[in-house]
C-alpha cells in the first residue's frame, strides 16, 4: 500500500515521533518520554530523512507536545472512532494552517510540502504529519492507523501490508504475544 512516496515518508515520520516523544508504554515497560526531547525528535526525522538537520531541545519539546495530539488521531482509530480521529486532523490542519505547496530543495525534484516556508519546525512538521494521517483518514486505508494491542505497550503504526492485519507496532511485541500465548497453552495441558 502506497500513498506516495512524500506521503509516506510523511505518516513514518508520524509514527515515529509519536514512539519517541510520548510516554506511555513500550514492549512491556513504562516508556517515561525521552530524556532529551531533541535528540530523540533528530532520531526519529533522520529515521526516515537521513539527511534532516539536528532538532534543538526547545524544538524537541515543541515537537512532543505536537506529538501528543498526533496519538489522540491514533487511539481515536483504535477505538473504532474514525470521526474523532477526523475531527482531530481537521483541527491540527486550521491550527498548523497546511497548504499544499511544491518545492524543490537539496537537489529532489519538484514534491509536494504541507506546509509554507519559514515556520517554526513543530508547525512545519505538525501541518505535514497532520496532512499525512489526513490523506490516510480520507482513503480506504484509515484502519491501518493502529496502537499496539501487545499487553503493556501502547506505541503506535501504521499498517502498510497487503492484507492489513497489522496488531503490534513491531516484532519484539508480537513475539512477546505469541511467547505468552504458547507458554499459557503450556501451563492449561499440565
Amino acid at each position: 500500500m502506497d500513498f506516495n512516496s512524500h506521503t509516506d515518508g510523511v505518516v513514518r515520520v508520524t509514527v515515529a515521533l509519536v514512539n519517541a516523544l510520548t510516554p506511555g508504554e513500550q514492549r512491556g515497560r513504562p516508556f517515561p518520554g525521552p530524556a532529551d526531547a531533541g535528540v530523540a525528535a533528530t532520531d526519529a526525522l533522520r529515521s526516515v530523512y537521513r539527511t534532516h538537520r539536528a532538532v534543538s531541545a526547545a524544538e524537541g519539546g515543541e515537537l512532543a507536545a505536537v506529538a501528543a495530539r498526533l496519538r489522540e488521531v491514533f487511539a481515536a482509530v483504535a477505538a473504532g472512532d474514525v470521526d474523532t480521529a477526523a475531527i482531530t486532523v481537521n483541527g491540527l490542519l486550521e491550527e498548523f494552517h497546511a497548504r499544499p505547496m511544491l518545492e524543490r530543495h537539496d537537489g529532489e525534484p519538484w514534491h509536494l510540502h504541507f506546509h509554507g516556508p519559514g515556520g517554526t519546525t513543530a508547525g512545519e512538521w505538525g501541518a505535514s504529519c497532520a496532512t499525512g494521517l489526513a490523506i490516510v483518514l480520507g482513503s480506504e486505508f484509515a484502519e491501518r492507523l493502529g496502537v499496539c494491542t501487545a499487553p503493556h505497550c501502547d506505541r503506535v503504526y501504521v499498517d502498510v501490508s497487503r492484507n492489513g492485519a497489522r496488531r503490534f507496532c513491531s516484532t519484539a511485541c508480537q513475539n512477546r504475544v505469541k511467547t505468552a500465548a504458547f507458554r499459557a497453552r503450556g501451563r492449561a495441558g499440565e
